[in-house]
C-alpha cells in the first residue's frame, strides 16, 4: 500500500541527506550521553545509562494503565448512565457520548501546541493531569449527591428529566476531563517514545516494539473497566464505579511523578502551527518569486546552529515546490539589501517540515470514517445488548457494556501474536523490521472494519426478525436471544483495532518531522475526535431523514427500529473510504527515517573521531 523512499546519497552537514541529524556524541569520563538531544528538566544532557529505556518507561506505562482504567471507567458505560439515570433517549444519548468523545480527542491539538511552543511535554502533561483529576472528582460528586442526580422513574414508567443544574454538573465534569486530556494524551505516549535513543542500536530495536506494548497496556486498563467497573456501576453503585477509577487516576499521577528523575526530556522546539503558518504565508507573499534550480541558494542555517539547539536539519525536495518560495531570499536590486522581513524568510527545514505534515493530511482524512465505525462499539452496540437475554446462570447478568471486553481481549491476543509471531515470520520475506509497512497494517484493519459492520448488519437483521416474530417490536420487551449473539461483531472489531489503532498511532508519530512528534501524535488522536463528531452527525441526519419518511431507522425502542439498515449504510461508507485510502496509500512515499540516517551519522562521527586522533603530517 505504500513504498518507502530512501535517498541514494548522504553527506554530513550537506544537502545530500534528508533529515540529517545535527548531533554530536558527547562523552565525559568514559560515560556516554544520549545522542538524540535528550536533557533533564534543567536542560542538561543526560547519561544514557542513568535515564530512559524500559526502566523509565515502566513508570509511564503504569500511569497509562491506570489512566485508561479511569477514562474507560466513564466512557464504557456512559450511554447507560445517560439513558437510565439522566433519562435521555437513544439518539440523544448516543450523540452526547460521541460529542464528548470527539472533544476528548480534539483537545490534544491544543495540548500539542502548548507542549511544543511553551511548556514542553512533561509540564504540559503534569498540568493536564491535574485538570483531568478535578473533572473526575466532579463526576463522582454528581453521581453521589442526591441533589445532583434526577430521581428514578416511577412505577408508571414516567421518568423525570434532569434539571439544568444536574446536567450542568455532570457534563461539566465530563468536559473538564476532556480539557485535561488535551494536555495528557498527545504527550504521554511521546514521552514514552522519547525514552529510547535512536543512536543506540539496542534501544532503536526496543522502540519498534514500544507502540505495540503501549497499546497492550492501554487495553489491559480498558479490560478492567469494561468488566469490573461496569459491573459495579450496574449492580452496586455508580458512586463506587466512578470512585475507584478516580482513586486509580490519583495513584497513576503519583507513580508518574515518582519516575521524574529517570526520564529523558526533549527541549521545546517552538509551535508547529506557528512554523507551518509562517511557511504558507511567506510562500503566498512571494508567489511571483522564482525558485532557484540550485537548492543551495535557498535560505538555511549552518549545521552548527542546529547542533547547538539539538535539532534536526532537513534538505530541500521538489515535492510541493511552491512552498520552497518561502525559503527564497529576496534582495533589493538597487542596493542588494534584503527585502525579507522576520516572518517572510523561512529555512529549508521549516519548509520541509511543513510539507511533511501537509503530506499526511489526506491520509488523516481517511481515518475519520474508521473512527466513526469504532464509535459504534460504546454506543449502539451497547444499546443492542440491553434488549437481549444477559443471564449467565440463574443469578448473574452480564452488563451490556461488558461485551466491549471481548474487543479488548481480542486485541490483546492479536497484538501479542502480531508482535511475537507474525512480524518475525513476515520480516524474513519483506525485509521490513515491522514485517509489513504501517499503511499495509492500517489498511488491513480498515478492511476488517468493513467486514465487521457487514456482520453487525446481518446479526441485527436476525435480532429484529426475532423481535417481530414474538411481538416485541410493539411491547419493547427483552428478547429471548442470548447477548452472545452479538459477540462476532465485538471480536471482529477487536481484531480490526489490533491492526488499525496501533498502526495509526505509530504511523503519524513515525512520519511526523522530528521536531513535531507531539503534533503527529495529536493528529492521530484528532481522527478519533472528528470520527466521533461525524458519528453524531450521521446518526442525527439519518434519524431525521428516515423519521420524516415515516419510519425512523433508530428509535428509543430498538426492537421497532431498522438499525440493520443503519449498519449497512455505515458498511457502504466504510467501503468507499477504504478505496480512497488504497488510492492514497499507493502514492504515499515514506519519509527517510531518522533511524535510517542515524547509522550514517554514527559512521561519520566515528570516522571524524579517527581522523582527529591521527597525528598530523
Amino acid at each position: 500500500m505504500g513504498a518507502g523512499a530512501r535517498d541514494e546519497e548522504a553527506a554530513a552537514g550537506g544537502h545530500g541527506t534528508t533529515g540529517s541529524l545535527a548531533m554530536e556524541k558527547p562523552q565525559q569520563g568514559g560515560a556516554e550521553y544520549a545522542q538524540d538531544g535528550s536533557v533533564d528538566l534543567r536542560g542538561n544532557p543526560v547519561l544514557r545509562s542513568k535515564r530512559g529505556g524500559w526502566t523509565a518507561c515502566s513508570f509511564i506505562v503504569v500511569y497509562e494503565l491506570f489512566e485508561r482504567m479511569a477514562y474507560y471507567g466513564i466512557a464504557s458505560n456512559l450511554i447507560i448512565y445517560l439513558t437510565d439515570k439522566l433519562h435521555q433517549g437513544t439518539v440523544e444519548a448516543s450523540n452526547n457520548v460521541t460529542n464528548w468523545s470527539g472533544t476528548v480527542f480534539i483537545t490534544p491539538l491544543f495540548g500539542a501546541y502548548v507542549a511544543d511552543a511553551y511548556l514542553g511535554r512533561y509540564w504540559t502533561f503534569v498540568l493536564g493531569s491535574a485538570i483531568y483529576f478535578l473533572g473526575m472528582v466532579l463526576l463522582v460528586l454528581s453521581v453521589s449527591l442526591p441533589a445532583l442526580k434526577p430521581p428514578p422513574c416511577n412505577a408508571a414508567g414516567v421518568c423525570p428529566k434532569a434539571s439544568a443544574l444536574q446536567l450542568g454538573v455532570y457534563f461539566g465534569g465530563l468536559y473538564i476531563i476532556a480539557f485535561g486530556n488535551g494536555g495528557t494524551k498527545p504527550n504521554i505516549s511521546t514521552i514514552g517514545a522519547d525514552q529510547f535513543d535512536d543512536f543506540d542500536p539496542r534501544e532503536k530495536m526496543h522502540k519498534l516494539s514500544f507502540f505495540n506494548w503501549w497499546m497492550f497496556t492501554i487495553f489491559l486498563g480498558i479490560l478492567f473497566s469494561s468488566t469490573v467497573l461496569v459491573y459495579l456501576q450496574d449492580n452496586v453503585s455508580w458512586s463506587i464505579g466512578y470512585g475507584i477509577p478516580t482513586l486509580g487516576l490519583m495513584v497513576s499521577i503519583s507513580i508518574f511523578l515518582a519516575g521524574t528523575r529517570l526520564y529523558r526530556h526533549k527541549v521545546p522546539q517552538g509551535s508547529a502551527f506557528t512554523s507551518m503558518g509562517r511557511v504558507i504565508a511567506a510562500a503566498l507573499w512571494k508567489w511571483s518569486v522564482p525558485v532557484p534550480a540550485d537548492a543551495k541558494e535557498l535560505h538555511e542555517l549552518d549545521l552548527e546552529e542546529y547542533t547547538r539547539k539539538r535539532r534536526f536539519r532537513m534538505d530541500s525536495t521538489n515535492a510541493m515546490r511552491f512552498l520552497n518560495k518561502a525559503a527564497v531570499p529576496v534582495n533589493d536590486n538597487k542596493d542588494g539589501g534584503s527585502l525579507d522581513t522576520t516572518w517572510s524568510l523561512c529555512t529549508v527545514t521549516q519548509v520541509e517540515e511543513t510539507k511533511q505534515i501537509l503530506k499526511l493530511m489526506p491520509l488523516l482524512v481517511t481515518m475519520f470514517m474508521p473512527c466513526t465505525l469504532i464509535a459504534q462499539t460504546n454506543t449502539l452496540f451497547v444499546k443492542q445488548g440491553t434488549t437481549m437475554d444477559r443471564h449467565m446462570g440463574p443469578h448473574f447478568e452480564i452488563p451490556p457494556a461488558s461485551l466491549a471486553a471481548f474487543v479488548t481481549l481480542t486485541m490483546l491476543v492479536s497484538i501479542v501474536v502480531y508482535d511475537r509471531v507474525f512480524v518475525k515470520a513476515v520480516r524474513r520475506y519483506t525485509g521490513n523490521p515491522r514485517g509489513i509497512t504501517l499503511l499495509q497494517r492500517m489498511g488491513t484493519g480498515m478492511l476488517l472494519q468493513v467486514v465487521t459492520m457487514a456482520v453487525a448488519s446481518v446479526i441485527e437483521s436476525r435480532r429484529l426478525a426475532y423481535a417481530r416474530s414474538h411481538g416485541l417490536d410493539v411491547t419493547g420487551g427483552q428478547l429471548g436471544l442470548t447477548i452472545f449473539v452479538l459477540l462476532p461483531q465485538f471480536v471482529l472489531m477487536g481484531l480490526a483495532d489490533a491492526f488499525l489503532v496501533v498502526g495509526k498511532l505509530e504511523f503519524f508519530y513515525d512520519q511526523a518531522p522530528e521536531g513535531m512528534k507531539s503534533l503527529g501524535t495529536a493528529m492521530s488522536l484528532t481522527a478519533y475526535g472528528i470520527g466521533n463528531i461525524l458519528s453524531s452527525f450521521l446518526l442525527s441526519t439519518v434519524t431525521r431523514i428516515t423519521r420524516e419518511r415515516g419510519n425512523a431507522w433508530v428509535k428509543n425502542n430498538l426492537n421497532a427500529s431498522n438499525l440493520d439498515y443503519y449498519y449497512a449504510f455505515l458498511t457502504v461508507l466504510g467501503g468507499v473510504n477504504f478505496v480512497a485510502f488504497l488510492a492514497l496509500s499507493t502514492r504515499y512515499r515514506y519519509k527517510a527515517q531518522s533511524s535510517d540516517t542515524i547509522d550514517i551519522v554514527i559512521g561519520l562521527e566515528t570516522e571524524k573521531a579517527k581522523l582527529q586522533a591521527e597525528p598530523l603530517g
